[in-house]
């Protein structure tokens, strides 16, 4: 069978999904997909440009089996935007709401209360998601990627198993919430939680105890020049 099309099937078998999400989350048809990996249609440049993009895996891994199967982590799909200081519109109903909350602060972790008192304005852009949540963000482990005061458009991740290998996430804990990149671990039952600030240690936290995660779809920076 095609080197290509087995570690594609590893893939599926690692992120604990179905062929058929596989296929969905990168975007591309299920029944062309099923075809491609099990040896009756090409497997195209298309294909494994998706995998590479949507995924965060190394095109040498993919293509030639060498190498490391994750890119570092700056190669998140989490896309930083610049906005002037009064892009967020205290008026208007339309756009990604933003909440007062802090999803880095302190022992507040297990959940969060997207609640309509905690509304304070909107942002109405085509680059953000108008269903996703837009929340501050504070401190300085993620730096220089994410900077204390950015904001940061989040969605939630409804199935823990999904969880896509060198992406931010906000995640949560039972005493903590925090923004990381997530990475596998060599044991499959752990996960590391890596800092983009170098001053920060690596966390290893048992996949159990996540209760919640959030992906970073934007991280929003505020110029006032602009």
């Amino acid at each position: 069978m095609n080197e290509i099309a087995l570690r594609i099937k590893e893939l599926i078998k690692e992120m604990r999904i179905s062929q058929n999400e596989f296929a969905s989350r990168i975007g591309t048809d299920c029944s062309n997909f099923s075809k491609q990996i099990n040896g009756k249609l090409a497997i195209t440049s298309v294909l494994t440009n998706k995998i590479i993009v949507e995924l965060g895996i190394s095109k040498e891994w993919l293509i030639e089996g060498k190498g490391e199967k994750y890119k570092s982590t700056a190669s998140s799909n989490s896309k930083t935007i610049t906005l002037p200081t009064n892009a967020i519109a205290t008026t208007s109903t339309t756009g990604a709401k933003v909440y007062d909350i802090d999803v880095t602060a302190g022992p507040s972790g297990r959940s969060l209360m997207f609640s309509s008192e905690q509304v304070i304005g909107s942002i109405n852009v085509p680059f953000i998601n108008p269903e996703n949540y837009i929340v501050k963000v504070s401190g300085d482990s993620m730096s220089p990627v994410i900077n204390n005061g950015d904001m940061l458009a989040i969605r939630e991740v409804k199935n823990l198993n999904l969880i896509f290998w060198g992406q931010i996430y906000v995640v949560l804990l039972d005493d903590y919430r925090m923004v990381k990149y997530v990475r596998k671990h060599e044991n499959p039952n752990l996960v590391i939680l890596k800092s983009a600030n170098k001053e920060y240690d690596d966390i290893e936290i048992p996949r159990e105890d996540i209760r919640a995660l959030f992906v970073v779809e934007n991280i929003i920076r505020f110029d006032s020049r602009l």
